[in-house]
């Protein structure tokens, strides 16, 4: 059988492992064997972490609409129910804005449900 070297290919290999271990801390930046570990793990991570930010995001509209539903005396729940029943059709990213920025039309929005 006929030797195999491996020089561009392990060193372009090598040289993309280190690439994305920069700015890791102690040896995990620049010795080869513990960077791809560390560079592993942290793609894993980034995976999950970008499934976590839409659940993360979600929930913080959710607060932000609760809050300015008690502002206005009335609860979170009855809030969406009254939305759903009135065949208002506005995403809970599209409320928190509103309920933020316009707090004007939102007490609109909460009268037209009442």
């Amino acid at each position: 059988m006929s030797r195999v070297k491996r020089g561009t290919v392990r060193a372009r290999k090598r040289k993309r492992i280190l690439k994305h271990a920069k700015g890791f801390r102690w040896r995990r930046k620049n010795v080869y064997r513990l960077a791809k570990d560390a560079v592993h793990h942290a793609w894993a991570y980034s995976y999950v972490g970008r499934k976590q930010k839409k659940r993360n995001f979600r929930s913080l509209w959710n607060t932000q609409i609760n809050a300015a539903c008690r502002q206005n005396d009335l609860s979170y729940s009855k809030f969406i129910d009254g939305l759903k029943k009135n065949n208002i059709e506005l995403n809970r990213k599209v409320l928190a804005e509103i309920a933020k920025n316009n707090p004007e039309i939102f007490k609109d929005l909460i009268t037209r449900i009442k």
